[in-house]
């Protein structure tokens, strides 16, 4: 009997496909004008590419309430007129803008007790104020953000 030698078949390894980002959690942790528009146009950016977006201020409650806090005149001036040229809507068009586009926006809890407020008092597009744990639920499966 005798052995032939059969050439082995060529080894074939597909390069793993990177998975599409279907979820983002982003985290707004200052209530500047720098700190807000980062995570606003993240979120943004999401929705127009049909990713579920949440938005988590932290820090940046008093933004939410209409307050841009530790902004000089001529800083926020300059930035304003900026973005007033980039065609970038200001924050609270922005906000309700980003919700209707079905993002959904929540508080922390931690920085809401610590300013003494409540849900009345943010904007009506507010889904909730949320501990640590409910967030890391509502982040779960999903990509986070931190601005």
């Amino acid at each position: 009997m005798s052995a032939t030698a059969v050439a082995p078949e060529e080894v074939r390894l597909e390069e793993p496909q990177p998975e599409n980002i279907r979820k983002v959690s982003i985290i707004i942790s200052k209530g500047s004008l720098e700190g807000i528009y980062p995570g606003l146009i993240l979120a943004n950016g999401a929705r127009m590419e049909g990713i579920e977006a949440d938005l988590f201020p932290a820090l940046g409650v008093p933004a939410l309430l209409g307050v841009l806090p530790g902004m000089s005149a001529f800083v926020t001036k300059r930035m304003a007129k900026q973005m007033e040229q980039l065609d970038i809507p200001p924050i609270p068009e922005f906000i309700q803008l980003i919700a209707d586009s079905g993002a959904k926006l929540y508080a922390c809890k931690a920085s809401v007790d610590m300013f003494g407020l409540k849900q009345e008092d943010f904007v009506d597009t507010l889904e909730g104020i949320l501990t640590v744990g409910e967030f890391y639920e509502k982040a779960a499966g999903g990509q986070i953000i931190f601005t």
